[in-house]
């Protein structure tokens, strides 16, 4: 057990609802598939990786007594396959009650999406940005319904406007906190567009979690994540604020939370100039207008 999880439950029951979960082959998204399928809800895994996705789907199955789990094909490094994915969605589902914008790549080496994004830009935010904009009719459709967007160390972050996508100068981490700080501002600025339309949104922090994002990670980290492993949670501790989040009646729209609270984020994520910009930024880069 982590050393300072707080543990959380609840009996909430989702039969009849439908959810997505981005990057739910592994990790916290695998967790947070399998507690909604215990519940009763038709879980859709968005993943890359088919064959892996598979495999989750499988080992929850077997965990889960009459588990409705299916495996969609999302790219969130590609726009077309972001596209794909919500036709088909929208071609497959009648309706759709949670979206867990939970996949994220971390402190990877320089490179770029198919659009020619920075990855961890490209991918963490405005993946999840274009994605969470495709599907929202659907969402007011099926109010009320929520969002989740989960975001770690954003803390250290700065929206780097005049370099957004590290063509001056690439640094990982830097690369990597910029994105996460986009999550919440996204979610800031969201919030007030969706509440009308019956949809909540919330960031969510899942703490220092045992997960095969730290792949990337130089030996001397990777060696202290091993040995004080156990000031780190495991995935299923790591999902509990994303369902807290998912389940709990009457939470404030718009908020971050952590540790199943909400809880304070930093001077720039609570910045409106800053959230404002990065959304008109956002829509700039995909070509999209969303009001």
């Amino acid at each position: 057990l982590g050393l300072f999880t707080k543990s959380w439950s609840s009996d909430i029951r989702l039969d009849g609802k439908t959810a997505i979960v981005t990057g739910a082959n592994t990790g916290i998204g695998k967790e947070t598939v399998k507690d909604l399928a215990m519940r009763g809800a038709r879980v859709i895994l968005a993943c890359r990786d088919l064959l892996k996705a598979e495999q989750a789907a499988g080992d929850i199955s077997r965990d889960v007594e009459n588990a409705n789990v299916v495996v969609r094909k999302l790219d969130l490094a590609d726009t077309r396959s972001i596209c794909d994915f919500a036709e088909l969605i929208y071609n497959t589902e009648k309706s759709l009650h949670l979206l867990i914008n939970n996949a994220g790549v971390a402190m990877c080496p320089y490179s770029t999406t198919a659009d020619g994004f920075e990855t961890q830009f490209g991918v963490n935010h405005l993946g999840h940005f274009f994605l969470t904009f495709l599907l929202m009719d659907l969402l007011k459709h099926s109010a009320p319904s929520r969002v989740i967007n989960v975001s770690l160390a954003h803390h250290m972050g700065k929206i780097h406007f005049e370099d957004l996508n590290s063509e001056k100068s690439y640094h990982p981490v830097k690369a990597y906190v910029q994105s996460k700080l986009a999550n919440i501002l996204f979610t800031r600025e969201l919030a007030p567009r969706a509440e009308e339309m019956g949809v909540s949104v919330y960031a969510v922090d899942p703490g220092l979690v045992k997960t095969d994002i730290i792949r990337h990670l130089n030996k001397s980290l990777q060696f202290f994540v091993k040995t004080f492993g156990f000031l780190i949670k495991p995935p299923e501790e790591g999902a509990y604020t994303t369902l807290y989040c998912a389940l709990t009646p009457d939470l404030p729209t718009g908020a971050y939370y952590s540790n199943c609270a909400m809880a304070p984020c930093s001077r720039a994520a609570n910045d409106d100039n800053t959230a404002s910009r990065l959304w008109a930024v956002s829509c700039h880069l995909l070509g999209i207008r969303w009001k």
